[in-house]
C-alpha cells in the first residue's frame, strides 16, 4: 500500500510539512507563575520566608495575612484578624451551609466531601454579603477620596443604590438578631486596636441612616466588611475569608453529627410534607388502560 503524506499551505504560501504539523499538535507543559510559595528541593519559601522559620514564630492569622497580602502584619492588624476570624466561627445549626454537611455527614459522607458540602452552600443569600458589602465601601470610600461630597450624602446614595432597585443594602439586618452582639464588640476592638479606618466610618454613618429610616442596624458582614477592608484586603477575598472563619464550625458540627446522632437523620414525618395545591399535578388521575 502507498502512504501518501497530507499537505498545507499557510497563508504566505509556505507548505506545512508533517514536521510542522506535529509540533504544532504537541502537548506542551505551561509555565506556572507565582509568588506566593518557591518550592525547591528541601526548601519551601513563602513570601520571602522559610516556612521552617514561620513556625512556632507567628501565628495563624499573621500566616493568613502574609499568604494573601504579602507582608507580616502589625500586631494590631493581627488581633483584629484573630477578633474577626472568631466572630465568622458558627451560628449554630441556623445556616444552610451547616445544615448541609450535617446531613451529608449523617448519610455517611466522607468528612471532606461534608466540608465541601458546607462550602458550595455559600451563595448571595448566605455568606455572599460580605463580598458585596466590601466592594460597596471599597468603591465609596474612592468616591469620596476622588469627590467633596459630604459622607451622610455618601452613606445616603449607597443605601439608595440598593433599595431605589428593591435589594437589601448589604451588611445590614439579620434573620435572628434585632441587633447582632457582634457587630458593635467588633468596631469597638477596631478601635482599639487602632483598625478603625474609613470604610468603617462609613458603615457606621450608613448604619444612622437605616436606623432611623427602618429601624434596622448593621450585621457581622457590614462591621467586618469595613473592618477587613480597613486593614487592606480586597472585596474579592471577602467570602474567602469568611469561608477560614466559618471551617471550624462546620467540622465541629460534621463530627458531632457522626458522633452523636443516629444515621440517616429523619427530618419530618410524612404528614408534615404539605402538598402544592396550586400544582396542576396535585389530583390522582388513574391511567386509563
Amino acid at each position: 500500500m502507498v502512504k501518501f503524506k497530507y499537505y498545507q499551505f499557510g497563508k504566505n504560501g509556505n507548505m506545512i510539512t508533517e514536521e510542522v504539523l506535529k509540533g504544532i499538535f504537541q502537548p506542551k507543559n505551561p509555565k506556572w507563575k507565582t509568588s506566593i510559595t518557591k518550592v525547591e528541593p528541601n526548601r519551601l519559601i513563602t513570601r520571602g520566608y522559610p516556612q521552617e522559620d514561620l513556625m512556632g514564630t507567628i501565628s495563624f492569622p499573621e500566616m493568613i495575612y502574609l499568604l494573601i497580602k504579602g507582608e507580616l502584619p502589625s500586631q494590631d492588624q493581627v488581633r483584629m484578624l484573630q477578633a474577626v476570624l472568631i466572630s465568622f466561627c458558627d451560628h449554630g445549626v441556623t445556616p444552610p451551609s451547616t445544615q448541609a454537611a450535617r446531613l451529608m455527614a449523617s448519610a455517611g459522607s466522607p468528612v471532606n466531601a461534608c466540608l465541601a458540602g458546607g462550602i458550595l452552600a455559600f451563595g448571595e443569600n448566605h455568606a455572599g454579603a460580605i463580598e458585596i458589602a466590601m466592594k460597596m465601601l471599597q468603591e465609596g470610600k474612592k468616591l469620596k477620596e476622588n469627590s467633596e461630597i459630604p459622607i451622610e450624602d455618601l452613606a445616603d446614595k449607597l443605601i439608595n443604590s440598593f433599595l431605589d432597585n428593591n435589594k437589601k443594602v448589604p451588611g445590614f439586618g439579620h434573620r435572628y438578631h434585632k441587633e447582632d452582639p457582634r457587630a458593635p464588640r467588633l468596631m469597638e476592638l477596631s478601635k482599639e486596636y487602632n483598625c478603625f479606618g474609613k470604610h468603617s466610618e462609613l458603615v457606621l454613618t450608613m448604619q444612622n441612616l437605616m436606623f432611623e429610616r427602618k429601624g434596622i442596624k448593621m450585621n457581622i458582614d457590614g462591621a467586618n466588611a469595613a473592618i477587613l477592608s480597613d486593614i487592606g484586603f480586597s472585596w474579592r477575598v471577602g467570602c474567602g475569608l469568611f469561608i477560614i472563619g466559618r471551617i471550624p464550625g462546620i467540622l465541629a458540627h460534621v463530627d458531632e453529627e457522626k458522633t452523636n446522632e443516629t444515621p440517616f437523620r429523619k427530618i419530618f414525618d410524612l404528614e408534615d410534607i404539605v402538598e402544592d395545591l396550586n400544582s396542576p399535578y396535585i389530583n390522582f388521575n388513574p391511567i386509563n388502560e
